[in-house]
């Protein structure tokens, strides 16, 4: 499979404004900020590509450079094999961006008219353009909103609408920053659906929402203070770095029955007429097999045993704390 986006030993420092002259005046200053630290990855033809980190991490400045918005200070992107850098009119023919907070637009103009008018800038004839907009207005639940102006609409749909300009000109590649971020639950499962349903586009999505991007990514990159610390499919890492998990056992028993000996910290409670008893174990150890047969041995019917699959927010807060 071949490469949609290379990104090569990329860094990015940000240099502190006027030193010499805050310097002069006595002024305090923090020192350069380095946002990103030889970051390297590629995202693959077709793929949808998640990037997760605390605020702060470096995403919003990765995909600014990306999108030619923002030059690095080392290292290389290539998207379709152009320099972001060197070729930068030819990246932006090929890319689709839409990032939280957007404030491109223009607020007095409706939403149609916004559209309309980045479209032109895109080329198209206005003929295509109507259809364009009306086809990505009823994919997004924008149609009753078409004649409203921008700035009244709602941070949702205001983010709504970033998506629909960002998939105007059928973009080979689409940078999302946070793209159900403000949405209601129906509006981003309609938006999650829609990412999931693209075909020949290649996606990098950052998100908050770590469940969103289990479910959507084919790959997922950790990154932390401006470096990647891990790379792969979700299932992956999960694997790789979930070390406990979480058991929630459900049984009656007729008599008083004490706390498993083998359980040092668990909280055991009543359920209707059951008893809940939880846990953690390391994977792979005899803890849970130890407390069953426990229970068992003693009289105990077993009614249900839930637990706790490994998440990405157990990946992220592992590679958090080794950082």
């Amino acid at each position: 499979m071949s490469s949609a986006v290379i990104v090569k030993n990329l860094s990015k420092t940000y240099p502190v404004q006027f030193p010499r002259i805050k310097t002069w005046l006595g002024l305090k200053f923090n020192p350069p900020v380095q946002a990103l630290k030889n970051v390297s990855f590629e995202i693959q033809e077709g793929e949808i590509f998640g990037l997760i980190g605390r605020n702060g991490a470096g995403k919003t400045t990765l995909t600014k450079i990306i999108a030619t918005l923002v030059q690095p200070t080392s290292g290389q992107v290539l998207v379709k094999g152009f320099d972001s850098v060197k070729d930068e009119v030819k990246v932006r023919e090929l890319i689709g961006l839409a990032v939280a907070e957007e404030r491109s637009f223009y607020w007095r103009l409706t939403c149609e008219q916004n559209m309309m008018f980045f479209a032109r800038l895109y080329g198209m004839s206005d003929k295509q353009a109507r259809k364009k907009t009306q086809e990505l207005f009823e994919r997004l639940g924008l149609t009753e909103l078409a004649r409203r102006r921008f700035s009244e609409l709602s941070t949702g749909n205001k983010q709504r609408l970033a998506v629909a300009r960002a998939l105007l000109a059928d973009p080979q590649i689409l940078l999302l920053d946070e793209p159900t971020r403000s949405l209601d639950p129906l509006a981003a499962a309609q938006m999650r659906a829609l990412i999931s349903n693209l075909k020949n586009v290649s996606i990098l999505l950052t998100s908050h929402n770590l469940s969103e991007v289990e479910e959507l990514c084919d790959r997922v990159a950790v990154i932390s203070h401006g470096e990647i610390k891990d790379v792969d499919t979700p299932s992956n890492l999960r694997l790789r770095h979930k070390q406990t998990q979480k058991v929630t056992i459900i049984f009656s028993h007729k008599g008083g029955l004490p706390l498993p000996p083998m359980l040092n910290q668990a909280q055991l409670e009543e359920v209707d007429s059951a008893k809940k008893i939880s846990f953690f174990h390391e994977i792979g150890d005899e803890l849970l097999n130890d407390v069953l047969v426990y229970l068992i041995n003693n009289g105990a019917k077993i009614r249900d045993v839930e637990t706790r699959k490994g998440t990405l927010l157990d990946v992220l807060e592992t590679l958090e704390r080794n950082n």
